[in-house]
């Protein structure tokens, strides 16, 4: 993108360039003030929370950097050098601002004109990346709705609890079953570059397919909408987190029949899934990979058209699929264990597989039937689902924005009154 700029060359301003490397930044007592006053985290709507010319790229464009220089003589009548003195400097933003939990947030952008100079209730939603120094982020603000005042409001939010059913993301969490394992590359190291100025930051190549992740319905359907045109609005809303852990075990099938029974269902809910599966999982104490993977419960033949009946928003689940693992690939990957799935069919329901699964209408049925309605799902939730009894919940799916993304990893909140 650009803009009439009569002083740039070829009289456009090239914004990206400006973005990254012509950004204001923070005068030298904005951090010490942030620190004084206990502040969060700082977020900004360019590419750095620092000055640029703080950064390497005060290396990396010498002549940027002599128009900083030239700029802030005017204006203040020292140097660069004498008003970041580049150690002290250093010092405080390397190591006394992280010391302190001192967070920064850059890139926002979206609806933040809509926010100018007003409260609310901030919440950045990383990815919970446990090797690495900075993650991707859904940064959302909250208004108080209308008549409530900004006081009521925050004391109302202050007093939610917020529950966090997303699973650690690391190296040694596993991919669905035929996909690539996460791979991080350092690239560099605080102490390693440009006088102290370096940073520490890795790359990650990785499944979209991993840890807890939103599948979308680009996944499945050609003519789906992607991660990243799907508005906000779809990702959040009332619903039910159900545990059915009880009834069911490896292979089994679940009903909606245990889903009514078990909560109070409305029509249009975000539907979470509690199979007992998150207990499996590569960080838990009881991990126990191959049934976490191959040998989960999935749902009966009636699911799918049971939550276009209820409308169901989205749904989600503990376990690294939402369909059951034999009505997938897994079945001929694992045909030991399928032969065990379908012996379970029949002494249950005396039906074997085919019978109750017709491989043309239940392959991935929970993609291929409900995608194409704008019922999509979750998969892998863990952590705080341990204590998460079954009820009635906010639920909201922080999700990046990725615009090309058919699924992408998020972090996966349900919101309840503190007890």
């Amino acid at each position: 993108m650009g803009g009439s700029n009569p002083d740039a060359q070829g009289g456009i301003e090239n914004k990206e360039f400006g973005y990254y490397v012509r950004h204001p930044g923070p005068s030298p007592d904005f951090f010490p003030w942030a620190l004084e006053m206990k502040l969060k985290l700082v977020g900004v709507d360019c590419g750095c929370a620092e000055h640029p010319m703080n950064t390497n790229l005060r290396f990396m464009h010498a002549r940027e950097f002599a128009k900083a220089e030239a700029a802030l003589a005017k204006s203040h009548g020292k140097r660069w050098d004498e008003l970041f003195p580049p150690d002290a400097y250093q010092h405080l933003t390397h190591v006394t601002m992280p010391k302190a939990g001192l967070l920064l947030a850059e890139g926002l952008g979206g609806e933040i004109d809509a926010l100018s100079n007003q409260r609310a209730w901030l919440m950045i939603q990383p990815i919970p990346f446990m090797e690495v120094a900075s993650a991707w982020s859904r940064v959302v603000a909250v208004k108080p709705p209308g008549g409530a005042s900004d006081a009521d409001f925050f004391a109302a939010m202050a007093a939610t609890e917020m529950l966090d059913l997303t699973l650690p993301f690391s190296v040694q969490t596993p991919q669905w079953a035929n996909y690539e394992p996460l791979e991080i590359k350092y690239t560099k190291r605080v102490g390693g570059l440009d006088f102290g100025l370096g940073r520490n930051n890795a790359h990650c190549k990785a499944s979209f397919h991993l840890a807890s992740h939103m599948d979308g319905e680009k996944h499945f359907w050609a003519a789906g909408r992607t991660i990243g045109q799907v508005p906000l609005e779809y990702w959040h809303g009332p619903g039910v987190i159900v545990d059915i852990s009880d009834a069911v075990s490896d292979c089994s099938v679940y009903s909606p029949e245990m889903i009514e029974e078990r909560v109070d269902l409305r029509d249009g809910d975000i539907l979470w899934l509690k199979t007992g599966w998150h207990r499996y999982g590569w960080n838990s104490p009881d991990s126990d990979e191959f049934r976490y993977m191959i040998k989960h419960p999935g749902p009966s033949p009636d699911f799918s058209d049971w939550c276009v009946r209820r409308r169901i928003k989205w749904l989600a689940i503990d376990c690294v699929a939402m369909e059951h693992p034999m009505n997938t690939i897994q079945r001929l990957m694992h045909p030991k264990t399928f032969a065990e799935a379908n012996q379970k069919l029949i002494d249950q329901y005396g039906k074997d597989w085919d019978e109750m699964f017709p491989l043309d209408k239940y392959y991935q049925d929970m993609h291929l039937n409900l995608f194409p309605k704008g019922i999509v799902h979750a998969e892998n939730l863990g952590k705080d689902i341990s204590r998460a009894d079954t009820g009635r919940y906010y639920l909201a799916a922080f999700i990046q924005k990725g615009m090309e993304l058919a699924s992408c990893w998020g972090r996966f909140v349900a919101f309840r009154e503190r007890v």
